[in-house]
């Protein structure tokens, strides 16, 4: 089944072309450390997610390219050309003269419903030409104002016209300190939207991947383009094709639907995590060996200590036995709802994951069998041996989310830059509604 990629806004567009990059030089790769015939069947099922044959044999990337001003998208499209690999199609693409000036509203209840029409002709054209369409996979920022409010927008016409697709949206959380004064309410207006539109949301945080950047990549000036490769590789460990556990011999032929199946049992709970493991220099990885022992303990403790990678972890978390009410968790210790774990590389079929199916991991009103789920594959994944990925629904997201709604609550009780939005037509109630839900993910969270 093929996935339509919706790039939205500045943000969303410089990952989405670092994403089919990622892809592409993965399947492109001689290092797939597995038989001919697997390498094979990888590279054609990758091929039919993700990007279209054309006459000419280049792959053409299976997406749709939005912004509100035209300086990113012909930068990405005439980037892709060049790369030779692949490149986007030349008619896929919608902007304008001006951007959303980081106002959600704008972004939301002008320019949305404006070219909701055009954007929309694109996207049906996409999903014409999948043989199956499995689903939409947005990419945007929850800070500016086109890839939030016009993406929030977006969404919901995806939702409208495809009432039975899968729908994930990929949002980049902002950083901590801030690139846009009313980055807080932008965030706010967007996660309550596409709460209510999207089959489920996949977070990453500036901050975590800086860091990243900073501590595993050992770079020392960090640009956004190495910020947006570190999320692409990430994604490219989940998005490229795995062995689900009872799919017999044949790679997921429903990535997204898969996906939602594995992790997101419920409605109310739909923020999904993701964690990486080895993240090196690519000149590093020759000098290491991984053994998946070791691999599966990080990982683990990545997850029960909520740490964003294999440096720093507190090893000090445990989970509680025998496991306890939700009020008596020990502090620091990060409860789920479901887990998937993703292994690609060499003896994949010999790991041992039992350490994640220990019932004290997850809430008590989930079986653990049905809770965790894994993926495997023979073949490598971007020159790594050995790598794992595990996505998770789980408090991962709680403390960044109440911080995020409690800086946006303490603007709007003091009325701040709120006439922004009011001029665009949202309201205050608009702004109450949307705490309320947020309040209440917050709460539901809170009580695994």
């Amino acid at each position: 089944m093929s996935i339509v990629t919706v790039q939205l806004g500045q943000c969303g567009n410089q990952i989405g072309h670092e994403v089919f990059n990622t892809l592409c030089s993965d399947i492109c790769g001689t290092h797939g450390l597995c038989s001919k015939k697997e390498n094979e069947s990888y590279h054609d099922s990758c091929k039919e997610r993700f990007f279209c044959e054309e006459e000419s044999g280049v792959p053409v990337a299976r997406a749709v390219l939005v912004d509100m001003e035209p300086k990113v998208i012909s930068q990405t499209l005439s980037m892709a050309a060049r790369s030779g690999h692949w490149k986007y199609n030349s008619q896929a693409h919608f902007c304008q003269k001006q951007g959303s000036g980081n106002n959600w509203a704008n972004g939301y209840s002008v320019h949305g419903p404006r070219h909701k029409e055009a954007i929309m002709n694109l996207v049906q054209k996409e999903a014409e030409k999948c043989d199956r369409l499995g689903g939409f996979f947005t990419i945007m920022s929850m800070a500016g104002g086109t890839g939030s409010g016009l993406g929030a927008f977006v969404t919901q016409c995806l939702r409208d016209a495809f009432p039975t697709s899968f729908i994930l949206n990929h949002v980049i959380w902002p950083y901590g300190t801030g690139e846009v004064i009313v980055q807080n309410y932008n965030s706010v207006l967007t996660l309550s939207h596409l709460y209510q539109s999207s089959d489920a949301l996949l977070v990453h945080e500036n901050d975590v991947i800086h860091k990243i950047c900073a501590q595993l990549m050992n770079i020392k000036q960090i640009s956004f383009r190495d910020v947006n490769q570190v999320i692409a590789h990430q994604l490219g460990s989940v998005f490229q094709p795995a062995h689900t556990a009872g799919g017999g011999s044949g790679y997921s032929r429903n990535p997204l639907g898969d996906l939602m199946e594995a992790l997101v049992p419920h409605p109310e709970f739909k923020m999904l995590g993701l964690r990486n493991i080895p993240q090196m220099p690519e000149n590093s990885l020759a000098y290491s060996t991984f053994s998946w022992p070791g691999l599966i303990k990080h990982l683990r403790q990545m997850l029960i200590a909520n740490a964003k990678m294999e440096e720093g972890i507190d090893w000090q978390v445990r989970p509680p036995h025998p496991p306890m009410p939700s009020t008596n968790k020990p502090l620091h210790f990060n409860t789920s709802i479901a887990n998937l774990v993703i292994l690609r590389g060499k003896d994949v079929h010999a790991v041992d994951l039992g350490s994640f199916q220990d019932p004290s991991l997850y809430t008590s009103w989930l079986n653990p069998q049905d809770a965790f789920n894994a993926w495997k594959t023979p073949r490598a994944f971007n020159k790594y041996e050995k790598s794992a990925a595990l996505v998770s629904n789980s408090q991962f997201l709680l403390k960044p989310l109440d911080s995020i709604v409690g800086k946006a609550w303490n603007m709007f009780a003091s009325k701040a830059y709120i006439h922004q939005y009011t001029k665009f037509g949202i309201q205050e109630e608009d702004f109450l509604d949307c705490f309320t839900t947020l309040e209440q993910v917050i709460s539901s969270y809170t009580n695994l």
